[in-house]
């Protein structure tokens, strides 16, 4: 095989469609474009997303703003106001509340919130308390245990970061009492080294006087003697 006997496959080769050559043709008069409208004119090149002047798809989607949490955990929240009947030394589970109906969605755990009046002398598991029910119930003397999810064992509780906080607050104020301590004989030092060179300023000031006194005397004796002389050489 050479060059010249390279051909291409029947049907892959069209010769290109002649518009516009008369009726007979199919392509005569308006040559397939259609009659009138922008695409029927010269040099129409409309973008493939145009639609026309309307509010374009890309506009009028909404957009979706911030972001949805991924970690974010849902949960089923009974007030303590439903529990307020229930009698002193009841132990409240997640299946005593889905047995009497306070709760619908049994999928989810359970947040026991701080709405209402807490029961007296009843012990509480759920899966989470907010911080209004938690002292209601310690007030009322009804004690709550946090459970994990979905199999249901106690959980301990970990220490509130305000209280970390207040623990954490002497240790820093005696940390920089400390701190402290070591540079106050510092600064006294640095005020004794400043009054050492203020003492023998004083002397020097009252000794200029004196040693300024013999030079003029001395001056003054220089300056009379050559008077005196031309006197006794006119009276020889």
């Amino acid at each position: 095989m050479k060059l010249h006997d390279l051909r291409p496959e029947r049907g892959a080769h069209q010769p290109p469609r002649r518009v516009g050559r008369g009726h007979g043709s199919g392509r005569g008069k308006t040559a397939g474009r259609g009659t009138k409208g922008q695409k029927s004119r010269a040099g129409a090149s409309i973008p493939a997303w145009f639609e026309g002047g309307q509010t374009p798809l890309h506009v009028r989607t909404p957009k979706l703003h911030g972001f949805k949490n991924r970690f974010r955990v849902e949960y089923a929240a009974v007030n303590l106001a439903r529990l307020a009947h229930a009698d002193k030394g009841t132990l409240i589970t997640p299946d005593v509340l889905e047995h009497d109906g306070l709760i619908r969605d049994t999928s989810l755990p359970i947040k026991i919130l701080g709405t209402g009046d807490a029961p007296t002398g009843v012990t509480v598991h759920a899966h989470a308390f907010s911080r209004s029910a938690r002292d209601k119930l310690q007030a009322a003397g009804s004690t709550f245990q946090q459970i994990s999810w979905p199999d249901g064992q106690p959980v301990e509780p970990e220490p509130a970061p305000r209280e970390e906080a207040v623990a954490a607050a002497p240790t820093t104020a005696r940390r920089a009492r400390a701190a402290k301590a070591p540079s106050e004989p510092s600064v006294q030092e640095a005020v004794g080294v400043s009054e050492t060179p203020q003492t023998p300023e004083t002397p020097e000031t009252t000794e200029t006087p004196d040693m300024e006194t013999p030079e003029t005397t001395e001056t003054l004796e220089t300056t009379e003697a050559p008077a005196t002389q031309p006197e006794g050489e006119s009276e020889s």
